[in-house]
C-alpha cells in the first residue's frame, strides 16, 4: 500500500512540474530557473516512477495481473439492406420499361 501511495505522489509531483513549466513557458517573467528545468525534472521522475514499479513487481511487492481473462468476442452482423438481383445487363425488362 505504500508503494501505491509513493507513486501516486510521485505522479502528483511529476504534473505539478509540467504544469510550473507551463506557466514559466507562457509567462514572459524570466524566473529563478528555465523551463527546461522543470520539464527534465519531470522526465527525470518519470523514469523513476517506470523503475519503482518495475522494481516492486520484480519483489512482488506490487502485485499485477499475471492471468488477464480472455474473453472470446463475437460479432453479429445483421443485414439490414435488401437483397436485390444482380445482373449484367443494364437494360431494363420490357415490363418496366416506358412506351413512349
Amino acid at each position: 500500500m505504500l508503494i501505491k501511495l509513493v507513486i501516486v505522489f510521485l505522479l502528483l509531483f511529476i504534473l505539478f512540474n509540467l504544469f510550473r513549466a507551463l506557466y514559466l513557458m507562457v509567462s514572459n517573467t524570466q524566473g529563478n530557473k528555465p523551463m527546461s528545468f522543470y520539464l527534465g525534472r519531470r522526465v527525470i521522475y518519470s523514469v523513476f516512477v517506470i523503475l519503482l514499479i518495475l522494481c516492486s513487481a520484480l519483489f512482488e511487492l506490487l502485485p499485477l495481473n499475471s492471468t488477464p481473462l480472455l474473453i472470446e468476442h463475437t460479432q453479429i452482423q445483421t443485414n439490414t439492406t435488401r437483397q436485390h438481383q444482380q445482373n449484367a445487363n443494364t437494360k431494363q425488362p420490357l415490363e418496366k420499361q416506358s412506351v413512349v
